[in-house]
């Protein structure tokens, strides 16, 4: 029996050496239950004991997401209530009428309205207010609130009582939802008599077919000598949307990125699978720091295969793969599951993602730590370490701090609609220029609102002041502070007159996009585009 016993524990512990995987696995598997163990506990005493009432589920849901945050910024969780923002992630779609909203006073404002959506066939206009949906006021409604009961299945109706920007009357509208599909190109036309633009925005389900579509049409010129392709600003989306665009400038069969993870499913080689529309036509591929993910993909290959010119700033420097997961009861887990390469071998990943600059671009990366690559045709040398870096590189277009509180602080947005209340058409976007007495028109209807017009230099000025307060110096330098102050500091109607050259072109883009949606403000936009012309005649690679 002793024997036996003995023969029984050595059979284990050789079966324990020849097994570590297993023996790992069961470790970590010991760990995780009692973490959910000690969780549960934890619960259990707060739903007991804790001085006030808690939502447990609020609580779990909390939790999850913290813990998610920890690992990057991409691994997300997605409620079974965001079933909208889903296909919206994924497809780029939604059942709604096609409206941006937000609340004012007791009333919602329609900020935006889409081309070719119910909502725009049914006559609404940015500045139009709502005043009930279906017959329910929105008055105590939270502008989310609203926005869901305006959303809905495609053939359903929603009733909306309107009080019209034009004329002011207040009438019922039914609307029919429709499948609302945002086109990745936002614009496409012909900059030069010989060089074509197409503005991609996103990389949702048939986007790839949208560039085709625009790229055909501008090959009808027979002056084209030159496509540039805008991805500024683009985020990404649909990984196979990438490598279709990339295939209608490549030879069939072409690799163009390849994805590798923790378990082999996720390893995949991704090769163009159409044949291309045009593989000789020269190309410039416009980038900035807000290019991300699908947009560094097209860009990296088509840097790596030799096939175009890039052009701008570094890129974002999202180099990871996010699958969707079920996670029960309707719930879905947007989680990294690898990283992809370039065809040269490079991981576009910044290598820090948690450090980044003001503008969310990379920042600063050691010499160390960057690796140099080949081009496949050229062997041109390339980085990794951290996005795309620009064959050519150019400054972006830095807007004052007038400016951009113009902007975000809806001044522009607000005054678009005053302007498009008052005047039933304008002239093209290419076209159409604010005279100078509708530019002190504006003005005078800025400086009675109330927004942060303080340039940068009187918020520095201002520090200053707080600074030599605090250690005591601001008395013996009162006169000449005040002396500075005279100078620097302006009333609002003359800090926007001063501005006129900036804010000027930003407004007219603004009041164009009230007649011509998004379309007509990127090609008002495009007037004064300072990296868009510099890519018209940019040298490309040799």
């Amino acid at each position: 029996m002793i024997v036996m016993k003995r023969f029984m524990f050595t059979a284990v512990t050789l079966l324990l050496l020849l097994l570590p995987g297993r023996a790992d696995a069961q470790s970590a598997n010991f760990k995780i239950g009692k973490s959910l163990d000690v969780q549960m506990n934890v619960l259990k005493e707060l739903s007991l004991l804790y001085v006030d009432s808690i939502d447990s589920e609020k609580l779990i849901m909390r939790a999850i997401d913290a813990m998610l945050e920890s690992l990057d910024p991409y691994t997300v969780m997605i409620p079974a209530e965001d079933k909208e923002s889903l296909e919206l992630l994924t497809t780029g779609s939604y059942g709604g009428i096609g409206a941006l909203i937000r609340k004012e006073g007791n009333s919602v404002l329609l900020s935006e309205i889409y081309e070719n959506t119910p909502a725009s066939k049914a006559g609404l206009f940015a500045g139009d207010m709502i005043i009930k949906i279906d017959g329910i006021s929105v008055t105590p409604l939270k502008v989310e609130e609203c926005s869901a009961k305006m959303k809905g299945t495609p053939g359903t109706s929603v009733t909306f009582t309107i009080k019209k920007l034009r004329g002011g009357d207040t009438t019922d509208i039914v609307i029919v939802r429709e499948k609302i599909h945002i086109p990745d190109v936002a614009y496409s036309g012909m900059l030069s008599e010989s060089v074509g633009y197409i503005r991609v925005t996103g990389f949702t389900v048939g986007g790839a077919k949208d560039v085709k579509n625009a790229l055909l049409e501008l090959k009808k010129s027979p002056h084209l000598n030159r496509l540039i392709i805008d991805l500024r600003g683009n985020g990404g989306g649909l990984l196979d949307e990438a490598v279709d665009i990339v295939s209608l400038f490549v030879p069939k069969g072409t690799k163009v990125v390849s994805s590798l993870g923790k378990f082999r499913q996720a390893d995949i080689e991704y090769r163009t699978k159409n044949e291309p529309v045009d593989v000789n036509l020269p190309l410039v591929v416009l980038v900035n720091s807000s290019s991300a993910s699908s947009s560094e993909i097209v860009a990296g290959a088509l840097q790596d295969l030799d096939r175009a010119t890039i052009v701008g700033t570094r890129t974002f420097g999202k180099g990871l793969v996010q699958s969707i997961r079920d996670v029960g009861y309707n719930n879905k887990i947007k989680v990294t599951t690898a990283k992809y390469y370039t065809p040269s071998g490079r991981c576009v990943q910044a290598i820090d993602y948690a450090q980044r600059n003001e503008d969310g671009s990379v920042g600063a990366i050691p010499d160390s730590l960057i690796r140099p690559f080949k081009t496949l045709v050229k062997g041109r040398t390339v980085y990794d370490g951290g996005g795309i870096i620009p064959d050519v590189m150019l400054e972006p277009q830095i807007f004052s701090r007038l400016a951009v509180a113009l902007v975000f602080e809806e001044i522009f947005h607000d005054y678009s609609i005053e302007y498009f209340k008052n005047r039933l058409s304008i002239e093209s976007p290419s076209k159409f220029s604010l005279t100078d007495k509708e530019f002190e028109e504006f003005v005078k209807w800025a400086a009675g609102r109330d927004f942060d017009y303080r340039t940068a230099s009187e918020v520095e000025f201002d520090k200053m002041v707080s600074t030599l307060k605090r250690e005591a110096i601001y008395d013996v330098m009162k006169d000449e502070i005040a002396l500075l102050e005279k100078k620097l500091k302006l009333g609002k109607t003359d800090v926007l007159k001063r501005a006129v050259n900036e804010i000027k072109p930003l407004l007219e883009e603004e009041i164009v996009s009230r007649y011509y949606f998004q379309r007509g403000r990127i090609e008002s936009m495009l007037r004064n585009d300072i990296q868009a012309a510099k890519a018209i005649d940019v040298k490309l690679i040799e």
